[in-house]
């Protein structure tokens, strides 16, 4: 168990691969987001190894590779809201896409926005 709402297992790479890299920070960010809605959050994707970031098409220099990323969908609400939420959390630093089904939130160090 990593936090109140999150368990290891979630961020395992969907390839069935072993090794599993978790940012503390990402999951302080994601338990954040579900307390403040109050709704169960899923995680699409978060860990990626090399070989299935490339099979699903991600960035070379994704930062689910680094076990700082994760794409979330929250129970009942508008992946909008969650990255409008997650941007007063992370004002100046990290990475928020917006996309249809989902909301990609990332860890990184600098700031990054985007709509796919």
């Amino acid at each position: 168990k990593l936090s109140t709402n999150f368990r290891v297992r979630e961020f395992a790479c969907q390839d069935g691969s072993d090794p599993i890299f978790i940012s503390d920070k990402l999951v302080q960010i994601l338990q954040a987001i579900r307390n403040h809605f109050g709704q169960p959050v899923k995680i699409n994707s978060a860990y990626r190894t090399a070989n299935h970031n490339k099979a699903v098409n991600g960035s070379v220099y994704s930062q689910h590779l680094f076990g700082t990323a994760a794409d979330i969908v929250v129970t009942g609400v508008d992946p909008d809201d969650v990255a409008a939420y997650a941007e007063t959390l992370m004002p100046n630093t990290g990475g928020i896409g917006r996309y249809k089904g989902f909301t990609h939130i990332d860890v990184r160090s600098t700031k990054s926005r985007w709509n796919g």
